[in-house]
């Protein structure tokens, strides 16, 4: 028979406070009671849910096939000839910063 790994407990030292209609605290009361979750359970793990795929669409440039042929292009092309006002930053860039290696 497998056993079941308890999560580990974490100390919950931060608190939310949010102001619902009767009518979303009832959807939510009755989800939460359907997964079997307290409210406030419930309620942190669906905006945690929420809140990780925000920070990954976010975090991700989706191209299709037509940006994603131009931007691999833009990647394999020739670099550009660096112009006067680019060989003066460079220039300018070099005095100011120092490395290891030299």
């Amino acid at each position: 028979m497998p056993t079941l790994v308890k999560p580990k407990k974490v100390a919950k030292s931060g608190r939310l406070v949010a102001r619902v209609s009767s009518a979303d605290k009832a959807v939510i009361t009755k989800a939460a009671s359907l997964a079997g979750q307290s409210v406030g359970s419930f309620v942190v793990a669906q905006a945690r849910k929420a809140a990780l795929e925000t920070l990954e669409t976010h975090d991700r440039i989706l191209l299709n096939a037509e940006q994603s042929r131009r931007f691999v292009e833009a990647l394999l092309a020739k670099p550009a000839v660096p112009t006067a006002r680019m060989r003066e930053a460079m220039k300018l860039s070099r005095a100011k910063l120092t490395s290891d290696l030299d």
